[in-house]
C-alpha cells in the first residue's frame, strides 16, 4: 500500500480555484496570497488543475505556473488533475489518451505528488470501455511515475458513471490511492461506488459537495471537494467531527455546510466555480478583480447576492 493512503486518509484536500481577471488572465499575485491562506488551513493536501480550478482550460504555461505557485506555498501533497486539455483538440481516442498521459508526465516534472485522472467519457459507450479505462490508468502511472486517484465524475461535467466493478478493478491496481466520487446528486450511485471500495483498504474519497455529510455515513473517509476552495474550515469541521466520533457536532457542521452547498451547487451546475470565486472574495481570500470564471455560464447578480446572504447567515 502506498504511504500516501494513510497520510491522506481522514484529511481534506480542497479542489482550489484559479483566480483570474475579467479577461481570463490568471492573477498570480492573488494566487500567491490565496495559496498561502489555504495552505495554512486544516488540510491534508491540495488538488490543483481540478474542475474547480479549470485545469483543462488553462494554457500549458499557466498550468505550470499555477502548480509551481502551490508547490512553493506548501509541502502538503499536491494532487494534479490530468485529462485532455481543451486546447489539444484531440480528435481520436488515442489522441485523448496520449494527451492525458502527457499532462500527467508534465505534472510529475513540475513537482506534483499524485495525479487524479479525469474520466474519458467515450469509454462509457465502448463495449470494452471499463478495460480501456483500467489500461489508461496503468499507462498514466507507468509513464508519470506517480500514484493515482480515480475520478468518478458525473456526466454534466464531462464524465461518466463508473460501475462498481470498474471501481473495484481500479482500486486493485497497486498504483491507485483511491477513487473520488462526484456523482452530483445521485445518492444510489454514490453509495454503490463507495461500497465497492470498502474492502480494498484504499481511500474512499468524497467529492460530493451536495451529499458531503451523507457520503461519509456511507463510508467515505477522505474529502477532495470544490466547496473547500473557499470554506476550508466549514468543510474540515464536518470531516473532523465524523472521524472523531462527535456525531452531534457532525450533524451541526453538516447542516451548516449543506446550507452553503445549496447556495453554490445548483443548476446551471457549471456556475458553481463562479459562485465559489464570489465566496472566496467575500471571505477575503481573493480580491474582487481576481474572482472571475471566464469558462462558466453568465450568472445574474442575484446569484452572487444569494451566496453572500448565505455566508453572512453562517
Amino acid at each position: 500500500m502506498h504511504p500516501f493512503v494513510e497520510k491522506l486518509r481522514g484529511t481534506l484536500l480542497p479542489a482550489v480555484v484559479t483566480p483570474m481577471d475579467s479577461s481570463g488572465v490568471v492573477a498570480y499575485e492573488a494566487l500567491e496570497s490565496y495559496a498561502s491562506a489555504i495552505a495554512a488551513g486544516p488540510i491534508g493536501g491540495v488538488a490543483v488543475w481540478a474542475h474547480t480550478g479549470r485545469g483543462l482550460y488553462l494554457s500549458e504555461a499557466d498550468r505550470g505556473k499555477v502548480l509551481a505557485t502551490w508547490r512553493a506555498a506548501t509541502r502538503a501533497p499536491l494532487v494534479a488533475g490530468v485529462g485532455v486539455p481543451r486546447s489539444t483538440g484531440a480528435g481520436s481516442l488515442q489522441e485523448a489518451e496520449d494527451a492525458t498521459v502527457a499532462m500527467a508526465v508534465s505534472a510529475a516534472d513540475l513537482g506534483a505528488d499524485a495525479v487524479m485522472v479525469y474520466p474519458l467519457a467515450v469509454y462509457g459507450s465502448l463495449p470494452d470501455g471499463d478495460a480501456a479505462a483500467v489500461r489508461l490508468h496503468q499507462r498514466v502511472a507507468a509513464e508519470s511515475g506517480l500514484p493515482l486517484v480515480g475520478f468518478y465524475l458525473h456526466g454534466e461535467a464531462g464524465g461518466y458513471p463508473y460501475p462498481p466493478a470498474l471501481i473495484k478493478e481500479l482500486l486493485s491496481l497497486p498504483e491507485m490511492l483511491g477513487v473520488k466520487t462526484a456523482t452530483l446528486d445521485r445518492a444510489i450511485d454514490c453509495q454503490d461506488a463507495i461500497w465497492a471500495g470498502r474492502s480494498t483498504g484504499k481511500l474512499l474519497i468524497t467529492g460530493e459537495d451536495r451529499m458531503y455529510g451523507p457520503s461519509m455515513m456511507w463510508g467515505a473517509d477522505t474529502a477532495l471537494v470544490g466547496i473547500a476552495a473557499a470554506q476550508v474550515e466549514l468543510s474540515a469541521a464536518v470531516l473532523r467531527a465524523w472521524t472523531g466520533g462527535d456525531h452531534a457536532g457532525f450533524l451541526a457542521a453538516s447542516e451548516r455546510l449543506d446550507r452553503f452547498a445549496a447556495a453554490t451547487f445548483y443548476a446551471p451546475i457549471e456556475g458553481y466555480v463562479q459562485r465559489m470565486l464570489w465566496a472566496a472574495a467575500w471571505e477575503g481570500l481573493l480580491p474582487e478583480e481576481a474572482s472571475y470564471d471566464p469558462y462558466g455560464p453568465a450568472l445574474p447578480s442575484s446569484e452572487r447576492d444569494l451566496v453572500i446572504r448565505c455566508l453572512e447567515g453562517l
